[in-house]
C-alpha cells in the first residue's frame, strides 16, 4: 500500500515595512500576517526579546501550539476508539529554547490537564497519551524530546 502524502500551502505576509524597510535593525517592526484559505488569518510577530510585538504569536508560540494540538487531536481519537470519553482537555504546555551560535528548541513538555466520564478507565486513559505520542506527526518531526505529564481525573457530575 502506498503512502498517502498531504501537502499544506501557507502564506507568511510580512506587514512590518515602517517606511524604511530594513535599512537598520530598528527601522522595521517583526509583525507578518499567516494566511491559508478560508481559515482565519493569525497576527505574528518575533519574540519580544527580539523586537516583536508581545500580543502576536510569533514562531515558537507556533511549534509548542503544534505539537500540543497534534499530541491532543491523537490523543481524542484513540480515547473515543477506547470508548473513554473525555469530558475537557486544557494542556498548558511548555517549550525551551536556547539562543547560541545555533540557537535551537531542547524540549517541549506537555501538561495536559483531563477530565473523564465517572468511572472510565484512568489508568488505560494515561496509557493512550504513549499511544498518542507515537503517532503524533509534529512529535515525530521533531529534533527534541517531547514529553507529555499528564494529570488525569473523573468528572464529579
Amino acid at each position: 500500500m502506498a503512502e498517502r502524502q498531504h501537502h499544506y500551502q501557507v502564506n507568511i505576509m510580512w506587514t512590518g515595512n515602517k517606511g524604511q524597510g530594513t535599512e537598520s535593525y530598528k527601522a522595521y517592526s517583526r509583525d507578518y500576517v499567516i494566511s491559508a484559505g478560508q481559515k482565519a488569518d493569525i497576527s505574528g510577530s518575533s519574540d519580544p526579546a527580539f523586537l516583536g510585538d508581545a500580543t502576536r504569536w510569533n514562531p515558537e508560540d507556533l511549534l509548542v501550539a503544534s505539537a500540543s494540538a497534534c499530541h491532543k487531536l491523537w490523543y481524542l481519537h484513540l480515547c473515543a476508539e477506547a470508548g473513554i470519553s473525555v469530558y475537557s482537555y486544557l494542556d498548558r504546555a511548555e517549550g525551551t529554547m536556547t539562543e547560541g551560535k545555533k540557537g535551537c528548541f531542547t524540549g517541549i513538555v506537555l501538561k495536559p490537564e483531563i477530565t473523564l466520564r465517572p468511572g472510565d478507565d484512568i489508568q488505560r486513559a494515561y496509557a493512550l497519551h504513549h499511544r498518542a505520542h507515537e503517532l503524533c506527526y509534529i512529535a515525530n518531526s521533531l529534533n527534541f524530546p517531547v514529553l507529555c505529564e499528564p494529570v488525569i481525573t473523573h468528572s464529579q457530575a
